[in-house]
């Protein structure tokens, strides 16, 4: 085997370098590059010359300096320490960068991670002799309050425990045990592992998507639901509130883990994320909510080559947890961030550029994140899943742009942010006429048996409502509401009560900002019933001004305020108070 050498810096392009001397390299491994020891990848290799991908501001970097090889891929740190902590986006710990380096984070710190240092208390599952398969559990950390990290055997090892290193507390570094493979070799097991950030991490086997993931979102959860396992795709221009729906599913969903992306989105939308999380409480465990969520901020004046890694560090962090049992659920704000870094690199290598300016392989880099999702029986037996919710930030709200035609094609579920809507403070924008989402059929079973045996029907007569009020907002616009008869009138009034009571919902009201799927389903009964009683009246000739009284109407849209989340019994008493108004109704017009 030939002797390791470095390479020779030949050429410096922002992010990209070319080097020399590097034959006997292989594509995708980590290197340092020049003095300063910069973190790189290779990405491409033609005889001895090799490009490079720097991972940080390549500013005084010299012709002449050297590369060194770091003999693996890009791999990050995966233990307990992940959770509660902010990352960039090659898992380097900013509150660590902070310390080093102040407000700015300075080139050739190194590829710190996870702290060495920190002593964890270690619950060993495992005696001498023991025989066990990758991905079993040989032990045990509760990394918060609320979640306990498997220590798990690495996917490729299989064998016996040859001996145990019993210690009180274990740091990262620390051996905890050696297994012996059939072929006699030892592998120390330590607290974490490594795994390179572009290959997926094993499975059992993957399962069918058959479960919601519940957001307490209304217009999500009834209208557009998406499935743990499954993928979405929110697109929308500036300003109509993509990290604000991301928020509120991070806060929300009951997800079990929660990973944050933030790639190439503003420094102060992270602040935010950053001050807020740790003041939110849970609703399911009482405890705030950072302790089970990872965040990385790659921001937009960080270097563009961490952008593109930084969707490939979360979707593995992801991984890691799912296959200790747990349900994820990753946000990636935003993909069209990492499309622009893809295109940046792939402008300074020279590549052929395809539509827009992007590179000809966009389509498969976004269908290589998004097949990372899915539900699966994990190496250890365990039933979890990853669930990947991408914002797109097309250019001017233009959904005919490459990025978002292409999510189009590898997610199920499509939430489609509208301005006007946003412009005129109806939150969540999700515009029900262009979003739709392909889990309503696996998720049929589980809505019949957990919510109400009619929810699927009820969803699809409301969005009838909604369908027909826009074909009728046309007209109404050009002649005036007065020349539709009743009935269509109706639909009107209807249609503006589930839009305002239902669809629209308040981030910041107690009650509202998170609604469980019983009120959901008795808010949305209630307008049905409040339709059909008015319906019927309107057929029988009582006027429409007589009809659409504005105090009943204006209880039911209200009612997501008025009635409360635990106490749903103000629901049937006005269902009683709309059945006596339309019958006292009848007897005044004799009908």
């Amino acid at each position: 085997m030939s002797k390791m050498t470095n390479g020779i810096i030949e050429m410096i392009n922002g992010p990209v370098v070319k080097a020399s001397g590097l034959s006997s390299f292989k594509m995708r491994e980590m290197v340092t590059v020049g003095n300063k020891k910069l973190i790189g990848e290779i990405i491409s290799l033609d005889g001895d010359i090799g490009t490079i991908q720097v991972y940080e501001e390549t500013e005084g970097l010299k012709i002449g300096e050297e590369v060194v090889s770091s003999g693996k891929p890009l791999s990050l740190k995966l233990g307990p320490g992940l959770l509660s902590n902010m990352f960039d986006g090659i898992e380097r710990p900013l509150k660590k960068l902070y310390e080093l380096s102040g407000g700015f984070i300075a080139e050739g710190i190194g590829l710190i991670s996870l702290d060495e240092d920190k002593e964890w208390e270690v619950d060993l599952t495992i005696n001498v002799g023991d025989h066990l398969k990758g991905g079993e559990f040989f032990g045990s950390v509760m990394e918060t309050s609320i979640i306990k990290n498997y220590l798990m055997i690495p996917s490729n090892i299989c064998g016996d425990i040859v001996s145990i290193n019993k210690q009180d507390k274990y740091k990262l570094e620390d051996e905890v045990a050696i297994i012996k493979d059939k072929n006699g070799k030892e592998h120390i097991l330590k607290i974490y592992q490594e795994w390179p950030v572009r290959i997926p991490r094993p499975s059992k086997k993957r399962m069918a998507l058959s479960k919601p993931l519940v957001t307490g979102q209304r217009v999500l959860d009834i209208f557009f639901p998406l499935a743990k396992g499954g993928t979405a795709a929110i697109p929308g221009g500036f300003g109509t509130g993509k990290t604000m729906t991301q928020h509120q599913l991070a806060k929300w969903s009951d997800a079990d883990i929660i990973v944050y992306i933030g790639c190439g989105e503003r420094g102060n939308e992270m602040t935010d994320v950053l001050e807020e999380f740790p003041k939110l409480i849970d609703p399911n465990t009482g405890k705030t909510i950072m302790e089970r969520t990872v965040l990385i901020a790659n921001t937009s004046n960080m270097p563009v080559a961490a952008r593109e890694a930084s969707i490939y560090t979360g979707i593995t962090m992801a991984e890691y947890y799912r296959d200790m049992g747990y349900h994820v659920a990753i946000m990636a704000d935003s993909t069209s961030r990492w499309a622009e870094a893809l295109r940046e690199i792939s402008g300074r290598l020279e590549e052929m550029p395809a539509e827009e300016g992007y590179p000809a392989y966009l389509p498969s880099r976004l269908a290589e994140f998004y097949e990372r999702a899915g539900y699966v029986e994990t190496l250890s037996g365990k039933e979890a899943s990853v669930t990947i919710i991408g914002a797109v930030s097309p250019a001017g709200g233009d959904f005919s742009e490459p990025v978002t035609e292409n999510t189009k094609r590898f997610v199920n579920a499509f939430l489609a942010l509208d301005k006007k809507l946003a412009y005129a403070r109806h939150y969540p924008s999700i515009n029900w006429l262009n979003s739709y989402s392909g889990y309503i059929k696996v998720l049929d079973k589980w809505y019949r048996e957990n919510v109400s045996g009619d929810v699927i029907e009820l969803r699809a007569e409301m969005l009838q409502i909604l369908y027909e009020e826009n074909k009728l907002s046309d007209i109404v616009q050009l002649v005036g509401e007065d020349v539709l008869p009743d009935d269509q009138r109706l639909i009107l009034e209807i249609a503006k009560v589930i839009k305002i009571g239902f669809l629209q919902q308040n981030a910041f009201h107690a009650e509202d900002t998170y609604v469980p799927l019983p009120k959901q389903h008795l808010m949305l009964e209630l307008m049905k019933f409040l339709y059909d009683k008015a319906s019927e009246a309107v057929k029988l000739g009582i006027p429409i001004s007589k009809v659409k009284d504005p105090e009943i109407f204006g209880k039911v849209t209200k009612m997501k305020y008025t009635i409360p989340n635990d106490d749903l019994t103000g629901i049937g008493r006005l269902m009683s108070e709309i059945e006596d108004f339309y019958e006292n109704l009848k007897v005044k017009y004799k009908v």
